[in-house]
């Protein structure tokens, strides 16, 4: 009886020290990276199917009286159909941020239009990094050392303060700070918080914009050339959202001085 069973494949052998084959591991490592495998296929088909020509100011200037009159009519459907599209478009990585919080001023207000992209672009971001963590949130921490290590520790530890500070100065595009922020290992709470509250400044910014933006794409139609975001951003505008990240990093940069000095 002992041999029979020993024979069959995948039961417990009675010799300890004899392998067990199992493909417990292998499927675990596919489920990892299925979420960022969506990621990607859900960016390709986004592309395949055109939508970077809707999402966009041209699209806008076209169909601004149309799409008005529409949430107009149907202000609730439309605020949660807009508050859907902008989460799956960052969730998936399509770079129209800027341009869907233009249309959301434009659209509903810079107060309404704000708190949708406000909240849309904080769970996308989220679904983003939680997509990336699942497949390599542990490649920083287990293949890096010496500088990158430290900078990977320092970041976690103080990951709420130095990701506000990026948020509030969009040096960075949206989606890579939303991938970086996961390869370093910083948990949810903090990535949605320093999220949520670093992009109410610039968010509220470009809504407000966009609830002017039909003198611009009216001046754009009349000369004849297309409307772009660098028509609306003015230089004071950006110069004002790198006065705030620098405010803002000023108690990460007194917190780490105290923290050297008291090391010595």
């Amino acid at each position: 009886m002992t041999e029979r069973n020993a024979s069959r494949p995948g039961h417990l052998s009675s010799d300890k020290n004899e392998p067990v084959p199992t493909t417990t591991s292998s499927r675990s490592k596919i489920w990892r990276f299925t979420p960022v495998v969506v990621v990607f296929a859900g960016l390709a088909l986004g592309y395949a199917f055109g939508l970077q020509d809707y999402l966009s100011l041209a699209f806008l200037a076209e169909q601004r009286q149309a799409l008005r009159a529409y949430v107009d009519a149907n202000f609730l459907w439309s605020a949660m159909l807009f508050l859907g599209i902008y989460i799956a478009a960052v969730a998936f990585s399509f770079p129209a941020a800027s341009v869907l919080t233009i249309f959301g001023g434009f659209l509903f207000g810079w107060m309404v239009g704000g708190a949708l992209v406000a909240v849309g672009a904080t769970v996308g971001a989220s679904i983003l990094f939680l997509a990336t963590r699942s497949a390599f949130g542990s490649f920083l921490r287990h293949r890096v050392d010496g500088v990158v290590k430290k900078l990977a520790d320092g970041f976690r530890e103080n990951a709420f303060g130095y990701l506000f500070v990026i948020r509030l100065a969009p040096v960075f595009p949206f989606f890579v700070v939303n991938i970086a922020a996961a390869l370093f290992d910083i948990s949810l709470g903090r990535f949605f918080a320093a999220t949520f509250f670093g992009i109410l400044p610039g968010t509220f910014a470009y809504a407000y914009l966009g609830q002017g933006v039909d003198s611009v794409l009216l001046a754009a139609q009349e000369s004849g050339q297309e409307a772009k975001i660098s028509d609306l951003v003015t230089p004071e505008i950006t110069l004002a959202f790198f006065a705030l990240a620098l405010v803002a990093l000023i108690p990460t940069v007194v917190r780490q001085i105290r923290k050297r000095g008291a090391s010595r």
